[in-house]
């Protein structure tokens, strides 16, 4: 009975329990009105809509996105091929240049300066000889021999007498420098048209050059435009000399060039080898706070030790010393008692390497000229390598041959145009070169004595083209077909042509007046010439005209 009465009552208990609306379950769901249900699907409605619209913002930037890619994809691409094709146009462009460089190269080394044996190429101005009355060969022989063969022996002494002089000069200029803090003054040597022999126009001078070294411990080491590194057109010809010690390594030491600090010493120099401080630099006649050689400080330096050597040894001579050109640092004057003188130049030079080539502090300039870019930039003269060449060809022409006669016939007629009507552009040494360039191109034979007027006509024709062209190239510089009997330094022969003529390109009003000059001297060259030529009877001019 009692199990009984507990059965059932645990059955009620557990039915209560399992009432739903009593005690419902937690996951259980209680029925919901109409008005709630449609409310859910509304907003579960609105929800769906507004994820709908994310996801299609997102689906039309990410399309945005890959548009973008792909257009810039297509620029990259399109950039890419574009330098492809300007790649291969540029390269091309270099082949064609290096092929017309070349081609300029082998033109100008088959051409160089001309002179063969076609007329037509000589006679560019042709109108400048039509109507000319040219001198003959018997007037121009009687004018040589009667007006410029006399000055051969007044140039031969006065050479002697001032090569004596100047050597004693020198020897008392090394005895009042300071051996240990001065320049070291070597012997001088004469160059231009004195020691060639065809100086014409008095007064004559001597040009003489005195190479001159630095003390020990130090050195030249020098510079030119054509040694790789990059000049600007206005310093072709020209170089720079910086002054090292002569344990320097060329590119120098990185102490000189970075700052090492108090407690850092370098290895390769001891403080008792040290760079000296700027002031001692400018005593080595460098330019204010560089190493390099200052011409003007040289000049200055060159022109006080002359005046103190001058002072040691004048009580020995009867004569005057004095500078005698303000625009000409090394010009001198002997003056003597008697009111005669004698000019002549000397000038200080440093020697380019182990060649006779020379950087000159002063060179003589005409109108043609234009001013050196810096006091640090020198000239470089061959002057030495030009007497040589005209020894070496001499020895190989025909006996008084006339190529001498024809550069004085030249250079007199000039000088004496220029003094009626004004200085010109075209200079003496314009015409030497002219004469080098149709040594070289010119058989031996073409300089007999008696072909006297055929070489001077041809001379005067190859300066006409010259100045027609307004090109007339340095001898040395850029020919590779010089002597290898000269030893000539083979850097100057690879490097680019340097044209003389430059200038006229630059300044036409000097070049008009040059040639202008050169017209009217061509219509009043025999003229010029009869008025310092002896008579020659008729009879006997055309005589030897038979005999030719």
């Amino acid at each position: 009975m009692p199990v009984g009465i507990f059965r059932v009552s645990l059955l009620v208990l557990t039915a209560i329990v399992n009432h739903p609306l009593i005690f419902p379950k937690e996951n259980g769901t209680v029925p919901e009105e109409p008005q709630d249900i449609i409310q859910k699907m509304k907003e579960r409605e609105e929800t769906l809509r507004l994820e709908r619209l994310r996801l299609e913002q997102e689906i039309a930037e990410w399309e945005a996105t890959q548009e973008a890619l792909e257009k810039a994809a297509k620029v990259v691409e399109q950039h890419e091929e574009e330098k492809v094709r300007w790649d291969m146009w540029t390269a091309l462009s270099m082949v064609i240049f290096l092929l017309i460089e070349l081609w300029r190269q082998d033109f100008q080394e088959g051409i160089w300066q001309d002179t063969g044996g076609e007329e037509d190429d000589m006679a560019v101005l042709g109108k400048a000889f039509k109507g000319v009355a040219f001198p003959d060969k018997a007037i121009l022989a009687s004018f040589y021999e009667k007006r410029i063969l006399g000055t051969t022996g007044d140039m031969a002494r006065m050479r002697e007498m001032v090569e004596g002089f100047a050597d004693d000069l020198l020897e008392a200029l090394r005895s009042v420098c300071n051996r240990d803090a001065d320049m070291e003054v070597e012997d001088c040597m004469g160059v231009g048209s004195m020691y060639e022999n065809w100086r014409v126009r008095k007064p004559f001078v001597c040009d003489l050059i005195v190479p001159f070294a630095p003390p020990e411990p130090y050195c030249f080491r020098s510079q030119i435009w054509c040694s790789g590194d990059s000049f600007p057109p206005d310093e072709q010809g020209y170089g720079t000399i910086k002054v090292c010690r002569a344990d320097e390594a060329a590119t120098g030491c990185i102490c000189d060039k970075t700052k090492l600090g108090e407690d850092m010493l370098c290895l390769l120099h001891s403080q008792a080898n040290t760079t000296r401080p700027s002031s001692e630099m400018e005593d080595l006649l460098c330019f204010k706070n560089t190493q390099y050689l200052d011409a003007d400080q040289v000049m200055k330096w060159f022109q006080i030790a002359v005046t103190k050597a001058w002072n040691r040894i004048s009580h020995k001579y009867e004569f005057d010393l004095s500078f005698s050109l303000l625009d000409s640092p090394g010009a001198l004057k002997i003056k003597f008692r008697s009111g005669k003188s004698i000019a002549f130049n000397l000038t200080p030079v440093v020697q380019y390497e182990n060649s006779d080539v020379y950087f000159i502090s002063h060179f003589p300039r005409s109108s043609l000229a234009v001013d050196l870019p810096s006091s640090t930039h020198w000239f470089l003269t061959f002057a030495v390598y030009e007497r040589r060449f005209i020894q070496l060809v001499s020895k190989t022409l025909p006996a008084n041959a006339c190529h001498v006669s024809c550069l004085q016939i030249l250079s007199f007629v000039h000088g004496k145009q220029c003094s009626l009507t004004g200085p010109s552009g075209l200079t003496n040494y314009h015409m030497k070169t002219v004469l080098l360039h149709l040594l070289q191109a010119r058989p031996s034979e073409d300089w007999a004595p008696e072909k006297l007027e055929a070489c001077l006509q041809d001379m005067l024709k190859f300066l006409e083209k010259c100045l027609h062209e307004k090109k007339l190239y340095h001898f040395f510089i850029g020919n590779r077909k010089v002597p290898a009997e000269l030893g000539f330094p083979i850097i100057f022969q690879r490097a680019e042509p340097l044209n003389l003529f430059r200038p006229f390109v630059l300044q036409r009003d000097v070049y008009r007046k040059t040639v202008d000059t050169f017209h009217e001297m061509l219509r009043n060259m025999t003229t010029l010439i009869n008025e310092y030529t002896v008579h020659i009877p008729l009879a006997q001019t055309n005589g030897i005209h038979k005999e030719s």
